[in-house]
């Protein structure tokens, strides 16, 4: 038989594969979270010199969209109507059971729909009914800010749009809350639902159950289906208006420290279309352009967004309505040249054609610009036609979307351009036939010859074009440019036209500030009609045949002729007063008084009266 194998004494000796080193490097952590071994160091002393710098563990950035999230209703900005509509079904207790929040990105739509899950549910040690004063937070307020809350669910329609999915979700509302009043349902983007869903949805929709209610946000309210509205209060929230976001662009400035240009606040409000979140987002990358405890300039929020100087583009769009296609060009070149994207360019033109619409219908007040911009487009408003404006308009579409598409937009820009400088004086379809019929030249449509004279503008083609054989052979006459030099010329021009309420309008209220061939600037009386600029504006154009620009200004101006007119009489009436005669005459006659001043003509004698008296003698 075999010898049994000896005894192995474990403790005698360790096995082969015993090495006696660590099982793993003290300097890695442990795949559980682990901190790495420490060695020990009673060998090895650390010198009593050593000292260890903790690294500043900096908190992470929270942009000012989510800093400065509105927490309660009073801090909704630009939504005063929902706000107050809110506030009198909570306090009369006429709480719909569904609520339809739509609107444009970023004006509070999901906001919106956690605080009025915060009033549904709010509860404190002294209120215990739904409230939507939220200033102090309630027992369940954070949980539901912090989107940890049982009984309020949050989703997202867009990752769930399957009917599955909402059946899910519909068959645990019969179950009563956990612990708080209602089980509140936030639908986001609802409109992102398929139609499966909605249906699953519309039965618990029309009859919930008491402790249910359901919110809703979209901004495609027209993709919601009309039973699902009918079903629900709905609430359009605005876009928020340019004044009040500049408004809250301030306040953020001033308790983030930061110093912003107001005319740089204005651009971001602009750009922002009326979002508060755009806006703030844009206020955000705009404090980073300049070091910290600098001023952000207006030029570098213009040169972060892409946009070319608002000032720049209106001469732009002054030479345009002029007609002068070589200046436009080289305005537009310049814009090109300093990094305007040619679509922008063609987008503010696009602005100011609806912003001197506007002006020409309801006066500069009615522009959210600064007052000398709203003052050059309400000029440009008043000497062109309703017609030419909108024709403008029109053109501006066409070249804007073209701008987007072409492979070299700088090139489709200038083309664009020139079609506009050639079509800015065309007269529209009623003044062209009405022109043709009478016989007269065509208004408008100038355009430069071409060389060697093989033709001329556009108004002269389409006149042979479209004229009878005998009025075509028949050249026009030109009739006699009128050319005004100063101010005076045009009260004289006003007064041989004899368009006397013109004139005393002029003469009372306007203060002359600059002057120029096409160009009048004036600062308005007090009690000025707010139409001065315009019928004189119009009134020119159609005596001398060319545009006028005519602009009010805020100050600086020259006496009215009316004011000269009574100061001249004024020190004519004390030099009469002062002279010595008329004071002897005044003290010898006690109570006198000079009634008016008059300047008698001296007449002339009849030609053959020296002759007649020279015979009678």
């Amino acid at each position: 038989m075999p010898a049994d194998p000896p005894d192995i004494d474990e403790t005698d000796e360790a096995p082969p594969w015993d090495t006696g080193e660590p099982e793993r490097d003290e300097n890695t952590a442990d795949i559980f979270g682990a901190p790495p071994a420490v060695k020990a160091t009673e060998d090895k002393p650390a010198p009593a010199s050593a000292s260890v710098t903790p690294v500043p563990v900096s908190a992470a950035y929270q942009v000012l969209a989510r800093k400065y999230r509105p927490r309660t209703f009073e801090d909704l900005i630009g939504q005063e109507a929902m706000v107050r509509t809110l506030k009198n079904a909570f306090s009369s207790g006429r709480i719909a059971h569904a609520f339809m929040l739509t609107g444009v990105r970023g004006v509070g739509k999901t906001t919106t729909a956690r605080l009025l899950a915060r009033a549904l549910n709010y509860e404190s040690d002294t209120v215990h009914q739904p409230s939507v004063d939220l200033t102090v937070d309630g027992i369940h307020c954070r949980s539901i800010i912090e989107g940890r809350h049982m009984d309020v669910l949050e989703m997202d329609a867009a990752s769930r749009t399957k009917v599955d999915e909402m059946r899910e979700l519909l068959d645990s509302v019969r179950y009563s809350p956990v612990e708080a009043r209602y089980k509140v349902y936030v639908i986001d983007e609802v409109h992102m639902l398929s139609t499966a869903a909605f249906n699953a949805l519309l039965k618990t929709l029309e009859e919930p159950p008491p402790h249910a209610k359901f919110i809703f946000a979209t901004t495609e309210i027209r993709k919601v289906p009309v039973t699902i509205l009918s079903r629900c209060q709905r609430f359009d929230l605005r876009r928020v208006e340019p004044e009040v976001l500049i408004g809250n662009l301030k306040a953020i400035c001033a308790a983030e420290g930061a110093l912003v240009e107001e005319e740089g606040l204005i651009l971001i409000a602009r750009a922002a279309e009326g979002s508060v979140r755009d806006a703030q987002s844009l206020l955000d990358q705009a404090i980073v352009q300049v070091d910290r405890g600098q001023t952000v300039t207006a030029a570098a929020i213009r040169d972060m967004l892409g946009l070319a100087d608002r000032a720049q583009t209106i001469s732009l769009f002054e030479e345009v309505m002029k007609g002068h296609a070589a200046e436009a060009l080289t305005g537009f070149r310049t814009l090109y040249n300093f990094g305007a994207d040619p679509a922008v360019v063609m987008l503010d033109l696009l602005e100011h054609s609806h912003g001197a619409s506007v002006a020409k219908a309801l006066g500069p007040d009615a522009l959210t610009l600064p007052k000398d911009q709203a003052a050059r487009l309400a000029a440009i408003g008043a000497a062109a036609s309703a017609g030419t404006l909108s024709r403008l308009w029109q053109m501006l579409l066409k070249a804007y979307e073209e701008a987007r598409r072409a492979p070299d937009p700088a090139a489709t820009c200038e083309m664009a351009l020139i079609r506009l400088c050639y079509a800015a004086d065309l007269p529209g379809p009623e003044e062209a036939l009405k022109a043709l019929q009478s016989g007269e030249p065509l208004p408008g449509g100038r355009a430069p010859a071409a060389p060697g004279g093989g033709g001329s503008g556009g108004g002269g083609s389409m006149a042979r074009a479209l004229a009878p054989p005998s009025m075509a052979q028949a050249e026009p006459v030109a009739a006699p440019q009128i050319v005004l030099q100063s101010f005076e010329d045009v009260v004289a021009l006003i007064e041989r036209r004899r368009d006397i309420v013109l004139k005393l309008d002029v003469a009372k209220y306007m203060r002359p500030v600059s002057f120029r061939p096409g160009a009048i600037e004036f600062e308005p009386a007090p009690g000025a009609p707010g139409n001065l600029a315009q019928r004189l504006s119009a009134k020119l154009k159609e005596w001398t045949g060319q545009p006028w620009l005519v602009a009010a200004q805020g100050g600086g101006g020259a006496e009215s002729l009316l004011e000269r007119e009574h100061r001249e009489k004024a020190a004519e009436r004390k030099a009469i007063e002062a002279d010595p005669f008329v004071q002897s005459v005044m003290q010898a006659f006690p109570g006198t008084e000079i009634v008016s001043v008059r300047q008698l003509a001296t007449p002339e004698a009849a030609v053959g009266e020296d002759a007649t008296s020279e015979d009678e003698d």
